[in-house]
């Protein structure tokens, strides 16, 4: 593996990695990730994917707009065209990116249809022309997200082989989404949960490759799960768990970092000047609170706060106020339950 001989860990890289939020459709936009931030002040944040065509002709403000304070984020392409990669790759990196990352891994029809995310494991060749396209057009690290196969593929050995093209092309680092993509009789949601997780392939690739950063992504939904990864790959990658429970993100970074653990209503604090300056310019309310919904998440009292902000949220002049109602009525709720 002559390439790979060469690689090095890239502090840029490394900034964020043991600890990081995926790419989520629908939902990991802007506010979404300055709450994530706030849970976890270390964690490296994705945006949503962004297909190159939509950077390059798009309402760049609505697509790539992100907050200040959400660095180190990442903004993740999909696409097959190398040129045009490499073109959306620039503006990430002048709007400010901290990283690009390439999508190989999403299973939807739309995505199949237009030759991008996990049908592209099977043509590593034009990955890594699109990566190396990308990286001769950036500074900013290009790194690849992307399972262990489509369908029925079962070849460690294809799958390190993709693994190393990339690196070969320029990639800085993998992160493993460690299942195979079902790219017919699935659908999205069930491609990230009935597909078996193969973590023992990414502890394979990290062992078999020391200087190459590895990120595992996939079923890691506590603490506790998630921190056992990390004696095996530099860093874990949580996705609907952040989302659903995401204070698991604030205990989680505790745990790493040695940072003091602070109260659920303390992180909703700490929202509130972010929420009341985007009600000033005009953003509705259920934009926001849609990703607090699982801050109490297995807590006495939570189904309480989802249902004030679930049925109050989406109300005409609905504000702050809101979700203090949603707070007060979670600690009635969880006083009774004690």
């Amino acid at each position: 593996m002559p390439a790979l001989q060469a690689v090095r860990p890239n502090p840029d890289v490394l900034e964020g990695l043991r600890l990081s939020v995926a790419p989520m459709m629908d939902w990991t936009d802007t506010h979404c990730r300055v709450f994530h931030r706030l849970l976890a002040p270390g964690a490296r944040l994705y945006t949503e994917m962004v297909h190159a065509n939509a950077v390059i002709h798009g309402d760049r403000q609505r697509l790539l707009g992100f907050d200040a304070g959400e660095h180190p984020l990442a903004l993740q392409l999909g696409g097959s065209d190398p040129a045009l990669l490499a073109q959306a790759a620039r503006i990430a990196e002048d709007w400010g990116y901290d990283e690009v990352n390439l999508n190989c891994g999403c299973p939807s029809d739309r995505v199949q249809a237009g030759r991008f995310g996990a049908c592209l494991m099977r043509e590593p060749a034009l990955v890594a022309e699109c990566v190396a396209a990308m990286v001769a057009a950036v500074r900013v690290p290009v790194t690849v997200k992307c399972r262990l196969g489509v369908d029925d593929d079962d070849d460690y050995a294809a799958f390190a082989a993709f693994v190393d093209r990339q690196v070969g092309a320029g990639a800085a680092m993998i992160v493993v989404h460690a299942r195979n993509a079902w790219l017919k009789g699935l659908s999205p949601k069930e491609n990230r949960e009935v597909p078996p997780l193969r973590y023992d392939w990414a502890y394979r690739l990290k062992r078999e490759r020391p200087a190459l950063p590895v990120v595992l992504n996939g079923g890691l939904a506590t603490v506790e799960a998630a921190q056992a990864q990390l004696a095996h790959v530099d860093g874990v990658m949580l996705g609907r768990a952040a989302y659903h429970d995401p204070y698991v993100l604030h205990l989680l970074e505790a745990v790493q970092t040695g940072a003091p653990v602070r109260s659920r209503e303390a992180m909703l604090e700490a929202l509130r000047p972010y929420v009341e300056e985007q009600l000033r310019r005009g953003v509705g309310l259920k934009h926001i609170t849609r990703h607090l919904l699982g801050l109490y998440h297995g807590q006495p009292g939570g189904r309480g706060f989802r249902k004030v902000l679930s049925e109050g949220a989406h109300l005409p002049g609905a504000g702050w106020g809101l979700v203090e109602q949603a707070v007060a009525v979670t600690r009635v709720q969880a006083e009774r339950c004690g």
